[in-house]
């Protein structure tokens, strides 16, 4: 029965109802604050929204963590010369938030500390404040990332949020 509410949830998805909490004003915000944050540290973080996943998808399981993985690879998160790109991914269907961290940060960040700013991210999208919930990721992200990528070198990535 799971499986088929979230099938109705994903195909009720209104990319209306995307495009308000994403505005183009808050698409800029983003993109600024993941600017302002690689002046800070050495890494490279990328942000995708993705309305809902296709019927086939949710019928098949396919969670918010498989479909980030997914995206982290086309979005090529993975290429960059320290292989410190992050991806933070929002299934808005769900409200459901992955990071995906290439393997630079094996060892340094554990899962649970990527966890923690998933779950902050995911409670505050829950509470529609959805600009400070951004906000916080980025920043907590950021100052992840500069813990053991302290230097900035240059940004290797587009900062642009993409909408999926």
């Amino acid at each position: 029965m799971r499986d088929v509410k979230r099938l109705l949830k994903h195909a009720a998805a209104s990319r209306g109802s995307l495009r308000r909490a994403f505005s183009p004003e808050v698409l800029l915000g983003i993109q600024a604050e993941i600017a302002n944050s690689e002046q800070r540290h050495g890494g490279e973080i990328r942000f995708a929204i993705e309305n809902s996943l296709s019927p086939l998808a949710v019928w098949g399981g396919t969670t918010p963590r498989q479909r980030a993985i997914e995206v982290f690879s086309h979005l090529g998160v993975w290429d960059t010369e320290h292989n410190n790109g992050v991806l933070i991914y929002v299934l808005w269907a769900d409200h459901g938030v992955e990071i995906v961290a290439d393997r630079g940060f094996n060892g340094r960040v554990g899962e649970g500390q990527w966890a923690e700013i998933c779950r902050l991210m995911e409670r505050d999208l829950a509470r529609g404040e959805c600009q400070a919930a951004i906000t916080t990721a980025i920043r907590s992200t950021g100052e992840l990332i500069a813990q053991h990528f302290p230097t900035p070198e240059g940004n290797e990535l587009p900062d642009r949020p993409v909408m999926l």
